[in-house]
């Protein structure tokens, strides 16, 4: 822990608060621990999987802003790509299908519980929870940050910067939750709506990579080769991170099928209509 500690002072620029998100982290996963093996002793018990997918998007978290993968990002935009990849895409997964609040929902006592499902059925969690909004917070912060010139200012300042990281990380999971989470949300459209929300998503990564790729209508003042290699970044990482979110969703999925029709008694069926 001290050499780790050490390390992400080295490469955060002497910055301690690149030090919070870790601890943050370290916290909510040690919580999400302590209730899964609490819920694990219990008759219903609790699956593995959701703890170990929580702690996979949590190593992909912590691995994203310390070690080479941070030392990577501060000198090559490639190395940040890489970072937007692991934070805003592939951690909010692995977090989001390890259902921590449906973990929470079931070790809270009913009052406490019931105080977490009115926080979730709150006006600003329904406008949060809805697809397209979830889309155009994490889709198209990434449009905003890109396309704009807010990539020059958040690179410019290290609080900022964090902030920026924070957001992807969120909104990543905004997304992932409401498009394939197994944790309850209010008013989920059904999975044909999400898969076409899930399309646009596909369609305007591509698209952004594809004009990162030839340097048009973005604003990345950085070496050509670099751009272009972290456009691949974007375009195959991202395409494999909606991959596996498209999957997630269609797991669940559980066609509505019409129901039969009860069997006529025989005596009815030989019984003229009066």
């Amino acid at each position: 822990m001290i050499a780790l500690a050490h390390e992400t002072h080295h490469h955060g620029g002497g910055d301690p608060r690149a030090l919070l998100p870790l601890a943050v982290l370290a916290v909510v996963l040690g919580g999400y621990g302590l209730l899964a093996a609490l819920r694990g002793r219990e008759a219903r018990g609790w699956s593995r999987w959701r703890t170990a997918s929580f702690a996979a998007g949590t190593v992909l978290v912590v691995g994203a802003v310390t070690g080479p993968v941070a030392a990577f990002a501060e000198t090559d935009f490639r190395g940040h790509m890489l970072q937007h990849l692991l934070i805003g895409m592939l951690a909010p997964l692995g977090l989001v299908l390890g259902a921590p609040v449906t973990l929470l929902l079931r070790s809270l006592p009913p009052a406490h519980g019931r105080r977490v499902g009115a926080l979730l059925r709150s006006r600003l969690v329904h406008l949060s929870a809805n697809p397209w909004s979830a889309l155009v917070l994490s889709v198209g912060g990434m449009v905003v940050l890109y396309c704009t010139p807010l990539y020059r200012i958040a690179s410019a300042g290290a609080p900022l910067h964090h902030l920026v990281h924070v957001h992807f990380l969120l909104a990543g999971c905004l997304f992932a939750w409401v498009i394939a989470g197994p944790d309850p949300a209010p008013r989920r459209p059904s999975v044909p709506v999400r898969l076409v929300v899930l399309g646009v998503a596909v369609a305007v990564h591509a698209t952004l990579s594809q004009l990162m790729y030839a340097g048009l209508l973005v604003d990345v003042p950085v070496p050509t080769a670099q751009l272009r290699g972290a456009a691949e970044i974007m375009y195959y990482g991202g395409d494999l991170a909606e991959l596996l979110l498209a999957l997630a969703l269609v797991s669940t999925w559980r066609p509505v099928r019409p129901a039969a029709r009860p069997p006529v008694p025989a005596h009815d069926a030989l019984t003229p209509p009066t």
